[in-house]
């Protein structure tokens, strides 16, 4: 009775687990590791996506790890088909581009996660997109961008690239007595180290705006873009990170329903904790740069108005003798001045005193 209310495509999952035969195993250059006792073994580049489901079912202690370095459409389909996903899991897997969320479909679980790190030289946060889908005792990680969560790129199907994203010293595989609490450990492994990877990155953001406050303050007429470039690189990090934190919050949530151990409960409040932190500095420094904003435009709106000041004292000083000028130039016969000896000088020495006069007035009142 039971296996008549599953789901179709999960009853799938089920008939093809049993009737699938050596033939019909659909081979994919992928790397998987095994994993026993809460102990990794060594990586294999030949194993299929079936074979590698096989393995765990052959003993309640096992486990597998697979990663798909440089994912394609043949790849995902022959995961899809190998492990009966489901068909909207399947379009997920397929389109990278996504926000960080979680689904769940009866025994999986997926989950969009998005890593980043901190290219200084050009002031940018580059994020790497991972899809993670995890059965009861199997997890398959999609590395979306070919890179692995601190950003180095993966060379497809290469064995040392392999035991670099999955090797003993990787966040997920370093602690036997985790592994031995099942996939979930290996999932809340990795977005613990997303999380921390988060941090770097807002000191380097720091840093650089540290940067811009001493280059408003010195007046340089770039500062306003590098304001608006690095304020665009922290609200994407602070999106990344909001989002990841809604799925840790339902990750949380679901713990008792799914018989979450307590230990990984406590490690999941952990992580929950640092990325409390990240959202907090995140937006601590958006709102910093949003002020240093503010104070470079009143610097300029100030500088601004002492340049009006000079241009508008000059402009006083040259009115002057143009309206001098401008008197004694009407040549009518009746202007006395006309035909005086030192009318020429007398206008001239007017302007000059003029302004001289008004060159010292605005000396004094500090425009010029």
């Amino acid at each position: 009775m039971a296996a008549r209310n599953e789901p179709a495509w999960l009853r799938s999952r089920t008939s093809q687990r049993r009737s699938a035969s050596p033939s019909e195993i659909v081979k994919a250059p992928v790397l998987v590791r095994r994993i026993e006792a809460g102990v990794p073994l060594a990586v294999d580049t030949a194993t299929s996506f079936a074979e590698a489901l096989s393995y765990t079912e052959e003993a309640g202690d096992r486990m597998t790890l697979t990663v798909l370095s440089s994912p394609d459409a043949r790849e995902i389909a022959a995961l899809a088909d190998a492990w009966s996903l489901h068909p909207v899991l399947t379009e997920d897997l397929l389109h990278a581009g996504q926000r960080p969320k979680l689904e769940r479909y009866d025994d999986v679980l997926f989950l969009a996660v998005r890593s980043a790190r901190y290219i200084d030289e050009r002031e940018e946060v580059e994020f790497s997109e991972f899809h993670l889908v995890m059965l009861p005792q199997a997890l398959a990680v999609v590395c979306q961008d070919g890179r692995l969560i601190n950003g180095v790129d993966i060379a497809r199907g290469s064995a040392s690239d392999a035991e670099l994203s999955l090797g003993d010293g990787a966040p997920l595989l370093d602690n036997r007595e985790l592994l031995l609490l099942g996939p979930e450990a290996m999932v809340y492994r990795f977005l613990d180290a997303v999380v921390d990877g988060y941090f770097p990155v807002l000191d380097g953001l720091q840093i650089d705006k540290e940067q811009i406050e001493r280059q408003v303050f010195s007046g340089d007429p770039a500062a306003a873009e590098r304001i608006y470039r690095l304020t665009q690189e922290v609200i994407d990090l602070l999106h990344a990170a909001t989002a990841l934190s809604k799925v840790v919050r339902r990750l949380h949530e679901g713990a008792d329903r799914y018989d979450i151990p307590a230990e990984l409960q406590a490690y999941l409040q952990d992580v929950a904790d640092h990325l409390a932190r990240v959202i907090t500095e995140a937006t601590e420094l958006r709102d910093a740069l949003s002020q240093i904003l503010n104070v470079n435009a009143t610097l300029v709106a100030q500088r601004q108005n002492e340049d009006m000041k000079k241009i508008s004292g000059w402009a006083a000083i040259l009115f002057a003798p143009t309206l001098v000028a401008a008197i004694y130039g009407m040549n009518f016969d009746v202007m006395p001045e006309l035909h005086w000896a030192a009318g020429y000088p007398l206008a001239v020495g007017l302007m000059v005193a003029f302004a001289v006069a008004l060159y010292v007035v605005f000396k004094y009142k500090k425009w010029m």
